[in-house]
């Protein structure tokens, strides 16, 4: 997709995921697009957002997007630097984590995610690099936001692996499995946002980015996407967050696909 109105639908994107961060949350970052935005919202409207990187360090300001959850500048930057196993134990199932975000190859109507494989788990079409540790942070923090271009490809009908439980098959299931936290709120993508359902768990549009149509986000999405009652628009990029955010990705090695 091109430009429009002066910002591509990524950076529509990445804006959008960055507004939904409050300043002081305790964040919990997937590399890729995720990370992007949790960046941006600390430059931004967030400055007091605390990032948590699953390589164990604890209030994160890179510079530059990190390539990996092992990338120096995170350790360089942070408050602290703890084990993985202490992330985990104290923070994560500890209840410390209030944001999850995560991106992923797949998601489907009830907001579970895929990042393992494509295609069948013993004959795979494309060996994904797996799920990390994005199956306990979709279990345990207090809310999830995924991050994710949206196409026929990754809005699927039924996952090829479930890595990572939202609302399993419907309501009750969380509950059923223990999962303690409120499970995926909200996906942002390219051309909108979907969030869950109250009654039914079921994935449902409720916000259009600028210039998108409802129909174009149903040509995307592999199910059939319901419209959410008061569908809105999101507000285009601010010239700040188009500066923070172009800045941010120029600093170094610019985003890497989640």
């Amino acid at each position: 997709m091109g430009v429009s109105g002066g910002h591509t639908p990524d950076e529509m994107m990445a804006i959008a995921a960055a507004r939904m961060l409050r300043d002081g949350d305790v964040c919990f970052v997937g590399i890729g697009l995720p990370s992007q935005a949790a960046n941006l919202a600390r430059r931004t409207h967030a400055p007091h957002l605390v990032l948590v990187y699953e390589s164990g360090t604890i209030g994160a300001k890179p510079t530059r997007l990190p390539l990996s959850i092992g990338d120096g500048e995170l350790a360089e930057t942070a408050d602290a630097v703890v084990s993985v196993p202490e992330i985990f134990a104290y923070w994560l199932q500890g209840g410390r984590i209030d944001v999850g975000f995560l991106g992923a190859a797949q998601i489907d109507r009830f907001g579970n995610l895929n990042s393992t494989v494509i295609g069948p788990y013993d004959r795979p079409r494309v060996r994904l690099p797996g799920a990390g540790g994005a199956p306990e942070i979709a279990a345990l923090c207090r809310s999830t936001l995924v991050v994710m271009r949206q196409t026929p490809r990754s809005f699927v009908e039924r996952l090829d692996f479930r890595s990572s439980v939202g609302f399993g098959d419907g309501p009750g299931d969380r509950t059923r499995l223990g999962l303690r936290g409120a499970g995926v709120t909200a996906v942002v993508t390219d051309l909108g946002v979907v969030e869950p359902d109250p009654d039914s768990s079921e994935l449902v549009l409720t916000r259009l980015h600028p210039g998108v149509g409802a129909d174009q986000a149903r040509a995307a999405t592999g199910w059939e996407l319901g419209l959410a009652t008061g569908l809105t628009e999101s507000d285009p990029p601010s010239p700040g967050e188009l500066e923070a955010l172009r800045a941010l990705t120029s600093a170094g090695h610019g985003a890497a696909a989640s």
